[in-house]
């Protein structure tokens, strides 16, 4: 029989005028809770900074509320972020002429991977963390 798989999740819904800050300490709080935090703060630091981007993009880019969703299935940190519009997000390096547009950059350095999903209704971003091996146990 197959190893059966744990995972547990959190989701949470930022209106379109919604502070980013409110975003980061709500997956900070979220992120104190699992086993491998207080031993990864790098890691905590990179998906912080993911959810600050990627929350922020829906909101300037997509000019949408973001549904924010983060998982843990005992081997990847999923955060995932829902917008309305149907454009993907492509990385663009850093260029001293044009202000901002570094965020998908940013989260193509932080996270493990990362990836889209078109919706019916928008777009999906999901950034995968993995911590250190040694602290994934618990």
């Amino acid at each position: 029989m197959g190893e059966s798989l744990r995972a547990v999740g959190w989701a949470r819904s930022l209106p379109l005028h919604s502070e980013v800050r409110i975003a980061r300490e709500w997956a900070r709080d979220h992120l104190k809770t699992l086993p491998w935090a207080d031993d990864a703060s790098e890691v905590v630091d990179d998906v912080l900074l993911t959810v600050s981007e990627l929350v922020t993009n829906a909101h300037v880019h997509a000019d949408s509320s973001a549904q924010l969703v983060m998982t843990w299935d005992e081997h990847c940190l999923h955060v995932a972020v829902h917008d309305s519009s149907t454009t993907l997000p492509t990385p663009r390096p850093p260029s001293p002429d044009r202000p901002g547009g570094r965020g998908m950059f940013l989260v193509d350095a932080l996270a493990d991977d990362w990836e889209t999903r078109p919706c019916a209704d928008g777009k999906m971003v999901i950034a995968c963390f993995r911590p250190p091996l040694a602290n994934q146990e618990g």
